[in-house]
């Protein structure tokens, strides 16, 4: 564990220990050894990672520098909080216009060799269907329109590569959104960053934990709050306000 300390971030400790754990713990199951050595580790403090809260005005910028034909993606990121596979395994199918939905059914994943693969969400939280607003079903339309694509075309994945076949994520990142980044001054931004906007806006705008958690796909409502429902300045002073208000009262703003 020293070692691992010297040349590791701890993060990265958290994650080599939990899987030499898991190895070892199967050993002691399969009675390969008589216990595990993974006893009394303390592993180091993780600190948390400083996260990055994309603006509507960032993601206009986004949308525009990136390719016509994916940069909707951006949209759908940020307005549902799909994850990058999910938004890369929706098809034709999967979004109705007329009734606002879009249904989450399949994502893409890197398979052997780092190849895209399309299989079911890892958990039944992450099968689900999404209302999304007017603007964002109007965008979709027109994206599919602009391709050709009807309700004949229901297999169809709205996005692909410049072969046709679904996205693989090592190309897109490179071709795709590293170039939008630059163009639009958005270095370090992450897709995944998107999803945490989204998360953070519900709070904001007081959706309550079950819907929030829902959308989001998270089988666990404690996930949702831990990792993506992040505090911004705006959320910070309008507490600071309404605790004045509910503690201290108008008095105490004119006393001396």
């Amino acid at each position: 564990m020293g070692r691992w300390n010297e040349c590791l971030a701890p993060r990265s400790v958290g994650r080599v220990y939990g899987t030499a754990r898991a190895v070892l713990n199967f050993a002691v199951e399969n009675e390969t050894i008589a216990r595990t050595p993974c006893r009394g580790i303390r592993l180091p403090a993780v600190q948390p990672a400083k996260v990055r809260i994309v603006t509507s005005d960032e993601l206009a910028a986004l949308s525009e520098a990136m390719p016509s034909e994916h940069a909707a993606m951006a949209w759908i990121g940020a307005v549902l909080g799909l994850r990058w596979g999910e938004v890369a395994g929706l098809r034709v199918g999967s979004v109705d216009v007329l009734r606002r939905t879009v249904s989450v059914v399949e994502q893409v994943t890197r398979g052997k060799g780092g190849l895209p693969v399309v299989s079911a969400p890892k958990s039944k939280a992450g099968r689900r269907e999404l209302m999304m607003p007017v603007a964002l079903a109007d965008l979709l339309g027109r994206h599919m329109a602009e391709r050709g694509l009807t309700g004949a075309d229901s297999q169809a994945f709205l996005f692909t590569g410049a072969s046709g076949k679904p996205l693989d994520y090592t190309w897109w990142r490179r071709k795709v959104w590293l170039p939008a980044l630059d163009a639009a001054g958005l270095g370090g931004v992450g897709f995944h960053d998107l999803r945490r906007a989204n998360a953070t806006e519900m709070v904001r705008a007081k959706v309550d934990i079950k819907t929030a958690q829902a959308r989001l796909g998270h089988s666990d409502p404690r996930l949702t709050l831990a990792i993506y429902a992040q505090a911004t300045t705006e959320g910070d002073a309008e507490a600071a306000e309404r605790l004045g208000d509910r503690f201290m009262g108008r008095s105490a703003r004119t006393s001396g």
